[in-house]
């Protein structure tokens, strides 16, 4: 059988665009945000994890975001990945209220947040109703209106594929995170910039957002091999597609440093899993990059 994700394979038909620097990038959305040139017209759908999150669903805040007409473009996948509390019934309440703007995935047993969210986004692929989808983690963390930023920066410029959130704790945002999961993040970060030798600040902030393309297709097909570092893992393919080309595909990310998250009570993730997570990246670095 054929490697699939030999360094070196071709993509027919692919046009690789080099994008603006960052600098040009916010000058232009912030240009376009005061000439009211940038809302995303075209639809967005983005898949929405949950396990056992029953207490910590914040029905209140998908109320809030669901009724206001300036999302409308926005709809929201929720993925029920095998919960044994009440997440599904409090979806399904919500999908009730909201029946257009939201769906919803039964996943039977729990497979990880990985295949939650790989098999939400490629259902939204294959529903071919979205130019855009993404994921974001349901503690909302990263609050819902902070889809819209995203998604303004992918309209405003054409060439980006990928738009991750950022957690950078500087003046005038609000960044409450955990000491110690911060240094973790950022031991965790620099290793896997070094690793695949672009300059990413955070890999593992739960809002991310990806133009649909046949590439994101390809980086979709098959089944992760991390269950937990997926984000990682996602962009060892994407490089791999671009042949290696890490300048090409730097120009195609975009890092937005986020005003606002918080650290939500009741993570899921412990200090074990990060010495998984490491296990998992050399299992990743010796698969795409090595």
């Amino acid at each position: 059988m054929a490697e699939p994700w030999r360094r070196g394979r071709s993509i027919p038909d692919r046009q690789f665009a080099i994008g603006a620097s960052a600098e040009l990038m916010v000058d232009a959305v912030t240009t376009a945000a005061r000439e009211g040139m940038v809302h995303a017209t075209a639809d967005c759908t983005v898949v929405v994890p949950c396990y056992n999150e029953a207490a910590r669903f914040r029905t209140a805040e998908f109320d809030q975001f669901l009724k206001s007409e300036e999302n409308g473009h926005i709809r929201l996948l929720f993925v029920n990945d095998g919960s044994s509390d009440t997440t599904l019934s409090m979806i399904e309440a919500l999908q009730c209220r909201f029946p257009k703007r939201i769906g919803l995935l039964n996943q039977q047993p729990n497979r990880g947040k990985a295949e939650a969210v790989r098999s939400g986004m490629l259902h939204i692929i294959a529903s071919q109703q979205a130019m855009w989808t993404g994921f974001w983690d349901a503690d909302l963390a990263t609050p819902l209106a902070q889809i819209q930023d995203l998604l303004d920066l992918m309209v405003a410029n054409p060439n980006l594929e990928l738009v991750f959130g950022a957690r950078v704790r500087l003046m005038g945002r609000k960044i409450r995170r955990r000491a110690a999961r911060h240094y973790l993040g950022r031991c965790f970060a620099t290793v896997v910039s070094l690793l695949i030798k672009l300059p990413v600040y955070d890999t593992q902030c739960g809002a991310k957002l990806f133009r649909i393309t046949p590439v994101l297709s390809q980086v979709l097909e098959q089944p992760f091999l991390s269950r937990w570092i997926f984000d990682v893992e996602m962009l060892a393919r994407f490089l791999v597609l671009e042949n290696g080309d890490v300048r090409g595909l730097e120009h195609k990310i975009y890092e937005y440093p986020l005003p606002v998250w918080t650290d939500v009570a009741g993570s899921k993730v412990t200090s074990l899993d990060f010495i998984r997570a490491f296990m998992e990246l050399a299992s990743i670095y010796f698969r795409y990059i090595a």
